[in-house]
């Protein structure tokens, strides 16, 4: 095997949550590495700037608007991106939401708008892009950001512990019955790395205190969740199906 395994030149790549955080980085690492990249939020606005920076370096990439809670909004936003750029034959399931509250404080509204997001909406795009991809002959992967949340629990996280918990058992039943159409189907787990979502308690002196309880005593960098992404979107992942992948050092072998 050689580097070229891992490049993605031809590849039409969706990342969903592409306003900020990781799936920001993310998608001017898949548009380096030769992916086609198209970039899709709920605030397309914000999606301006990034589709700038991307062609700024050499990259190709197109904005769309997309609700991933909003099955018509993902439809819509899978035909505008293949009028623009062809079929999407890599998936970012990135887009995710947090409202931690104790179990006993959370309401209905509150515990549905996570899981629709986090779950229903990895079910979304993932359900349409798989059968753009099986309508039109393509092979493809499909990568869904799942969390070490996921294998353990914390308190106050009932809600986002159980939507991320469910992605990573959709991940290994969609990678079963995809498989047949060449469509891999892997999750990434990651631990803790600062975003817009987690930035308040990181700064805080708890979260730093408890940075330092992790073996890595660091949180990790954005930008080291870009080599995973890229092994399992491109043929160097080609035999790696319905893994469920921890980025996180180390915290997870540890305790959640």
């Amino acid at each position: 095997m050689s580097l070229k395994h891992f490049q993605l030149e031809g590849k039409v790549a969706l990342i969903t949550g592409a306003s900020s955080g990781i799936g920001n980085t993310v998608a001017k690492g898949l548009a380096k590495a030769g992916a086609t990249v198209v970039v899709a939020a709920r605030r397309e606005d914000r999606l301006k700037e990034l589709v700038s920076d991307i062609k700024s370096t050499g990259g190709k990439a197109v904005r769309v608007a997309m609700d991933v809670g909003d099955r018509a909004s993902v439809d819509a936003a899978f035909e505008r991106a293949e009028s623009l750029v062809g079929t999407v034959n890599i998936i970012v399931n990135n887009a995710g939401i947090a409202d931690p509250k104790n179990f006993m404080k959370t309401d209905a509204a509150s515990r549905d708008q996570v899981m629709n997001t986090n779950f229903n909406g990895v079910w979304n795009v993932a359900q349409e892009g798989a059968r753009r991809m099986i309508d039109r002959g393509e092979t493809g992967s499909i990568i869904n950001i799942a969390s070490v949340l996921g294998f353990g629990v914390q308190p106050g996280q009932a809600a986002y512990c159980s939507s991320k918990g469910a992605v990573i058992q959709l991940t290994r039943s969609l990678s079963l019955d995809l498989m047949r159409y060449g469509i891999r189907v892997n999750a990434i787990a990651p631990g803790w790395f600062k975003t817009e979502i987690n930035q308040d308690y990181f700064n805080s002196p708890s979260g730093q205190a408890y940075v330092q309880q992790m073996p890595a005593r660091r949180l990790g960098k954005v930008e080291e969740l870009i080599g995973p992404i890229i092994m399992l979107a491109s043929e160097a992942g080609s035999f790696v199906n319905g893994a469920v992948i921890p980025v996180d050092g180390a915290i997870s072998v540890v305790a959640v």
